[in-house]
């Protein structure tokens, strides 16, 4: 709970920032093509604050529920028009402005995208390496013959260079391709190659963690189970744990490892775990109760130590990536239309069936996402940001009524037909469209409670 005020504000930063983006391309396409406009809206409902600016007296607004906004642009079928600005009115305009001015907001967050992009791109970060580790017994990974500390140098001849790269990668793949070939090399510098099954990713869909499903787990080196470091006001520090101590056995299960201890501390949020160990060769047995954290929406333990220090601890698993000036606009706009491409693909794929619809996530998933990026720096926020920004254009795009891609129709059918469609059919296009996203947001919805009460 104590994540909470972080997390909300994470995801109100994001969805502020898309919301304006959005709404002030279709401000500034509406403004070039000289409409008037009469208010500028950050949220729905309530008015929370407004006033007036511009030489055209618009009103900019923040509403009650944030989550969308609107531009209202003077327009005869929505009130009377003054005759000398008719022609400023946005019913007025060409097919062509028309469409100008609502494409604009979609395209105004593919912009912010490829800005966001550019610039983590060129500040640079510390990626993780794509070091594989032991795949669960069964699992497609194992089956390939995936070994502990094994790199990926490459997949279906597409370079890989960090561990975004390999999970980008699976995922592309997985749409359309049963099997994958990865190009590996261990730490003794020998090259090997992996045939990887992706029919658990395609059959389960993308949801959770889809790269557990298929086996494919981050490198953890095999280090021996000794206390290397104590928090102080830990539940470790309290209950007498030293730097030094082995553990040999938690609750009377065998420890070899220090994964096995970490792992049988974090099934244990709250629960008081009999820990033996030895302590300068001698027998020693302490209690300790592992205080409970969020992590991903989970609820896990911790007791607040760190592994002693060995040679294996300290292999490089982080490389830092960062591109010139150039190089990284050509990099961005390369994310951007890739990532957007793949967001229809999916689309398109879950209308047919061939992806689950629990992929949707809504508000809580997204805010989730939006802390969890936060927690872990400024670079993977700023993505995240770009990530649901290529979202959002996307879906506007699309052709339902009542969204821009459905004004987009309209227009299309106005070209074809020599005249707008009437009164009536567009309000009956509208109830259509406003179904169907009530009928998302369900899904979606229903996909988030699933998630926050399954795990």
């Amino acid at each position: 709970m104590t994540q909470l005020p972080f997390y909300l504000l994470a995801f109100v930063v994001v969805l502020g920032v898309l919301i304006v983006v959005h709404e002030f391309g279709h401000y500034l396409a509406a403004r070039y093509c000289g409409v008037r406009v009469l208010r500028f809206s950050v949220g729905f409902g309530r008015t929370l604050w407004q006033r007036r600016l511009g030489k055209d007296g618009t009103e900019w607004a923040i509403s009650v529920f944030p989550l969308g906004g609107y531009v209202k642009m003077l327009d005869e079928r929505e009130g009377e028009v003054a005759p000398e600005e008719r022609e400023r009115a946005f019913n007025r305009q060409s097919v062509g402005k028309r469409s100008l001015i609502v494409a604009a907001g979609p395209f105004a967050n593919f912009a912010l995208a490829i800005l966001l992009y550019w610039i983590v791109f060129m500040m640079g970060s510390n990626e993780l390496l794509p070091i594989l580790g032991t795949p669960p017994a069964s699992s497609p990974a194992a089956i390939a013959g995936i070994v502990n500390g094994e790199q990926v140098r490459d997949l279906d001849g597409q370079p890989v260079a960090t561990w975004d790269d390999l999970r980008w990668a699976l995922l592309h793949k997985a749409v359309d391709h049963e099997t994958v070939e990865l190009e590996v090399i261990n730490e003794r510098h020998e090259v090997n190659f992996r045939r990887l099954s992706l029919k658990a990713a395609g059959e389960e869909g993308w949801e959770g963690d889809a790269l557990e499903r298929l086996g494919i787990r981050f490198f953890r080196p095999n280090l021996p189970p000794v206390v290397g470091t104590v928090m102080a006001g830990s539940p470790g520090e309290r209950a007498g744990l030293q730097s030094g101590d082995e553990i040999v056995a938690i609750d009377g299960v065998e420890i070899s490892y220090w994964h096995d201890f970490v792992m049988q501390v974090r099934d244990a949020a709250e629960r008081s775990l009999h820990v033996e160990l030895l302590r300068n060769g001698q027998p020693v047995a302490v209690d300790v109760v592992p205080e409970a954290i969020s992590e991903r929406g989970k609820r896990i333990g911790r007791v607040g130590i760190g592994v002693a220090e060995s040679a294996e601890s300290r292999r490089e698993v982080r490389v830092f990536v960062r591109y010139g000036v150039f190089a990284a606009a050509g990099k961005a706009l390369e994310e951007t239309w890739e990532k957007s491409v793949f967001s229809l693909v999916m689309l398109g794929k879950m209308l047919t069936g061939e992806v689950s619809w629990r992929n949707l996530s809504g508000p809580v998933t997204i805010a989730d996402y939006a802390g969890q990026s936060a927690r872990l720096g400024l670079d993977y926020y700023l993505k995240f940001m770009a990530l649901v920004s290529i979202s959002l254009g996307v879906l506007n795009l699309l052709p339902i009524p009542v969204l821009d891609g459905g004004h987009l129709m309209y227009h299309m059918i106005e070209v074809v037909r020599g005249r707008p469609l009437s009164e009536r059919a567009m309000e009956i296009a509208q109830q259509f469209g406003l179904s169907i996203l009530f009928v998302l947001m369900a899904f979606a919805f229903f996909n988030d409670m699933n998630r926050l009460f399954s795990g």
